[in-house]
């Protein structure tokens, strides 16, 4: 156990010192060359490190919009478009978000970012939004910047993707495996919640160490690849239950579905060295002896396909900004998933991580990009089929999922 804490804090201190280089360094072939910060600071030993990155400008200085949106970040109904979820609607399933630390002011800023878009009010009033520490109480743990934005972002890729979904926050009590499992194992049990998005991550680990904290077939839960590249499995998006979320950058094209896409450089890849792979995987070749990641991807680059977020700049002020990372992915993932009412099966032991790989065609193939260099072109290179950037591709409606 310990061993493979340190390990997963180590691997996580490493990302964060690569993901923190200079904007005009030249990058390596496990760095991005975007203009991004990220938000969350490197992990004590144990801990895990939330995959948000805010889009900066060349300066490095965030992209900011103060009293609106900065023009360049995605809007709902842009996320809808792009992803042929316009008029989608959940019948009011609820999506759970798991996360570290308290954001005291989530329901304000949830509220100004929902109604900035013209989306229904989502409160606790109305019963659409419930935030709960990780055992499912009302006391809630101490502020953190890095983990409120990241929060924030959660929350408003949400509501983008699904605005009829109800919001269940689960604030762990710090970063540790540990707390951030017993949040989703909380979770799992709440009425009504059929998807579970974890935007965070750390090195390889193993199922039989933290698999209890994941391991719930007929909900779906989705977790981030990480934001460094090409670099091997990336802990909970490389077990083997759940659903791997990868990154792409989006664009507005003038092609028949107005939008280009293709793989993100900073979305993680790899194959793990501990978990199985997944026996639906086995027809698409993906090259790892054991689990492969992305299972699927989303918009993800914080520059091209950065949503607009309104987050908080300390424990009492917020702002208007533009963010991404495979943060963005997994909940909007999240959402996809509720917005299909598919998400495995309990009685009979299917997870939903099953379902993309028998619907593949359904899914728009995302067929271009790299993330890094690595010894099988497939695990760093998007193409025809399952790559490890962008897994089987990215949602066309709710038919592969």
């Amino acid at each position: 156990m310990r061993k493979l804490l340190a390990a997963a804090a180590a691997g996580l201190l490493l990302a964060g010192v690569a993901a923190a280089a200079p904007a005009s360094a030249s990058p390596g072939p496990n760095q991005h060359s975007d203009r991004s910060i990220q938000v969350c600071a490197a992990p004590r030993a144990g801990d895990a490190a939330c995959t948000a990155r805010q889009a900066a400008d060349p300066a490095g200085k965030p992209i900011t919009g103060n009293a609106a949106p900065p023009s360049t970040a995605l809007t709902p109904t842009q996320l809808q478009n792009a992803y042929k979820l316009t008029g989608a609607t959940s019948g009011g399933r609820t999506v759970a978000i798991v996360d570290a630390y308290g954001y005291p002011n989530l329901e304000r800023d949830l509220g100004v970012y929902r109604q900035q878009f013209g989306l229904p009010a989502c409160t606790s009033a109305n019963g659409c939004l419930t935030v709960r520490n990780q055992t499912g109480g009302t006391s809630l743990p101490r502020f953190d910047l890095g983990w409120s934005q990241e929060q924030a972002l959660d929350v408003d890729a949400v509501s983008a993707a699904c605005p009829d979904c109800k919001i269940a926050v689960f604030q762990a009590k710090s970063a540790s495996f540990a707390d951030l499992g017993t949040a989703v194992q909380t979770a799992a049990k709440t009425p009504g919640v059929v998807a579970i998005s974890n935007s965070y991550g750390g090195s390889d680990a193993a199922d039989a160490t933290y698999g209890k904290y994941y391991n719930f077939p007929g909900i779906a839960v989705t977790a981030s690849t990480g934001d460094n590249g090409y670099q091997g499995g990336s802990y909970p998006a490389s077990s083997s239950y759940v659903t791997a979320v990868g990154g792409t950058s989006l664009t507005a094209a003038s092609n028949t579905r107005g939008w280009s896409e293709s793989a993100w450089s900073g979305a993680g890849s790899g194959c793990s060295t501990y978990n199985a792979a997944l026996p639906a995987a086995a027809p698409f070749n993906t090259g790892c002896a054991n689990r492969a990641m992305a299972d699927v991807s989303a918009a993800a680059d914080p520059n091209y396909g950065g949503l607009a977020v309104y987050y908080p700049t300390s424990s009492t002020s917020s702002t208007w900004g533009q963010f991404g990372g495979t943060s963005e992915s997994s909940p909007i993932i999240a959402s996809v998933y509720a917005l299909s009412g598919t998400t495995g099966s309990a009685a009979t032991g299917t997870y939903a991580n099953s379902i993309p790989y028998g619907h593949s065609s359904s899914l728009f193939d995302v067929t271009s990009g790299s993330n890094g260099t690595c010894p099988t072109s497939q695990w760093c290179t998007a193409g025809a089929g399952w790559d490890g950037p962008t897994g089987l591709g990215t949602p066309n409606g709710v038919g592969g999922f």
